[in-house]
């Protein structure tokens, strides 16, 4: 008969060697927990930023122009809110209009008779001292020839002509125009008649820096405002009544005065090419409303340009080896986490965002590996790095698993959550 103490000894035993069976493999298998990370206080870029210039007198904006043809702000100045545009309305007519019936990239397009309404719209156009160029009635105006008028000289009665023949008149236009706008994005630009010369064509300088670049985004329109002279064989001509001689480099893509609107001007500059720099230089738009006169606005132009200029030469926002965070494990390996590569952007006015750190969690990794990313907003977008490590972080061994349970229970029932 066993004693009831060698019954104790044998339980205790057995549980012993059942405990040591079980709790040595699950601490010397289990998951290990995961590193923690400390973020170091590592800046964004603190070089100095050249500032853009704009005036504050009416309204005005300064857009990149990305690879996409899509611009994005830079900079603002003035007045934020939607103001009279003046001839600044005849891009919408012209990219509305080119939307739904587009000049074919060859040859002269489809062709527009010239009636009553056309000729009546240039006496009267004519007689207001707006501008306008002669048409008779029973001429025939292509496609091309019309959207160059209205693009170049900036023609009231031809801006008139395109939306009757393109839309069946101008309320029709009006209408088609507005929900274009809406469709693509535009909140605060609206039209009110295709020429701009109504007081209720309104929208903001910033939007009108983004129609800009949607003008130089069509091919055919920026053609016809690089080279203004060339024309097919046989077509009408064309003044350039919108571009000027004393732009120099900038090219203007509408310039207009109204009662309402004061001076509109809205242009476009290649910027020259930065030393060091590998690409095409960068091109921007802009547009300067409300001006009272060209004494202010030309040398505000200037201004905005050769600031701009500046202002695109790149910084180097993420240094190469900069360290943004620290991991540490709970058995005691730390290694910090530095940038793999070199960023750099250009500034365009504005200080680089705060760095942001993203880890990927890990319990043990190789000097070397990439296990996180930094990224730094900029004016024109974010630029990122990955994040690298610079030490290894290894397996802590069984004495460590083996003498802290507790951590190891908390890492394996933290992994079946997941």
């Amino acid at each position: 008969m066993t004693s009831p103490g060698r019954i104790t000894g044998i339980v205790v035993g057995a549980l012993a060697i059942l405990g040591f069976g079980v709790y040595g493999p699950a601490m010397l298998l289990g998951p290990l927990p995961q590193v923690s990370v400390r973020l170091e206080p590592a800046a964004a870029a603190a070089a100095d930023v050249p500032a853009l210039a704009l005036p504050t007198t009416g309204a005005s904006a300064l857009a990149v122009v990305g690879d996409d043809g899509t611009a994005e702000t830079v900079a603002t100045a003035g007045d934020p809110a939607a103001v009279p545009i003046g001839g600044a309305a005849k891009l919408v007519t012209l990219l509305v209009t080119l939307d739904s019936l587009p000049l074919p990239a060859d040859g002269a397009g489809p062709a527009i008779p010239i009636g009553p309404a056309d000729y009546t719209d240039y006496l009267r156009y004519s007689g207001e001292g707006s501008r306008a160029l002669q048409v008779s009635p029973g001429e025939t105006w292509t496609e091309r020839d019309v959207v160059r008028a209205v693009l170049l000289a900036s023609s009231n009665n031809h801006a008139d002509t395109l939306v009757r023949w393109a839309f069946g008149g101008v309320e029709p236009y009006v209408e088609a125009a507005n929900a274009w706008l809406a469709e693509q994005g535009f909140t605060a630009t609206r039209v009110d008649d295709s020429t701009g010369l109504s007081g209720d064509n309104v929208g903001t300088a910033e939007e009108l820096a983004r129609l800009a670049a949607m003008v130089l985004a069509d091919d055919q329109l920026a053609a016809m405002l690089d080279d203004p002279d060339a024309a097919p064989l046989g077509a009408r001509s064309v003044p350039d009544l919108v571009g000027r001689a004393s732009d120099g480099d900038v090219r203007a893509i509408t310039r207009s005065f109204t009662d309402q609107a004061g001076l509109s001007y809205v242009f476009t500059a290649q910027l020259p090419a930065v030393d060091g720099v590998e690409g095409e230089p960068r091109r921007i738009t802009g547009a300067m409303l409300l001006m009272p006169d060209y004494e202010t606005l030309d040398p505000a132009v200037a201004a905005a340009v050769e600031s701009a200029a500046a202002a695109s030469a790149p910084v180097t926002v993420i240094a190469e080896g900069t360290t943004y965070a620290r991991v540490l494990a709970p058995w005691g390996d730390e290694a910090d986490l530095v940038a793999s590569v070199s960023r750099a952007d250009a500034a365009w006015g504005s200080a680089f965002g705060e760095p942001s750190v993203s880890v990927d969690e890990f319990s043990t990794a190789r000097e070397g590996r990439e296990v996180g990313r930094i990224s730094v907003p900029t004016a024109t977008g974010e630029i990122a790095s990955p994040l690298r490590l610079t030490g290894d972080i290894h397996d802590p061994g069984p004495i460590w698993r083996l003498t802290n349970p507790a951590t190891l229970i908390g890492a394996f029932l933290a992994s079946q959550d997941d």
